[in-house]
């Protein structure tokens, strides 16, 4: 192989070999076209990690990674009096994680560029984590004010 060639040949595989890459500009601008949202997602991280927003007022993910991911809630770790939140539309944590560990039908996965909303009503602190990432860290946190 002659040299031009070769180094034509690197440089497409490298492109290729980033293109599911994707870095996390400042939050509200998305690397998928300039689309609002309030916490992006990096391959093992929520961007920001703690969001803080105010009753009623609609929070948005946005998966702005190569990767699959969850918004799941830990059900013990949201207030007593609020709704249960997940991908998917699950009604509990354990039903969230049966799908994802059962890899049938809906998963509650979202796949890059796509968005996750959820309106929170009760003030008070919300954990939240993706299933297919948590044990490389991807957990989050929503403070929710009156």
């Amino acid at each position: 192989m002659n040299r031009r060639a070769y180094l034509a040949a690197l440089g497409s595989a490298s492109a290729v070999g980033l293109a599911g890459c994707t870095a996390l500009g400042d939050v509200g601008e998305s690397v998928f076209g300039g689309a609002e949202f309030d916490i992006g997602m990096t391959r093992n991280a929520f961007e920001p990690a703690e969001y803080e927003t105010a009753v009623g007022e609609p929070v948005v993910w946005k998966n702005t990674s190569g990767a699959n991911h969850t918004v799941t809630a830990y059900e013990n770790a949201i207030p007593e009096d609020a709704a249960y939140f997940a991908t998917g539309g699950f009604e509990t944590e354990a039903a969230a994680r049966d799908a994802w560990e059962r890899s049938t039908g809906t998963r509650g996965e979202f796949t890059p560029g796509k968005t996750f909303e959820h309106t929170f009503e009760v003030p008070g602190t919300y954990h939240y984590v993706c299933v297919p990432h948590e044990k490389g860290g991807m957990v989050g946190t929503i403070v929710v004010s009156e």
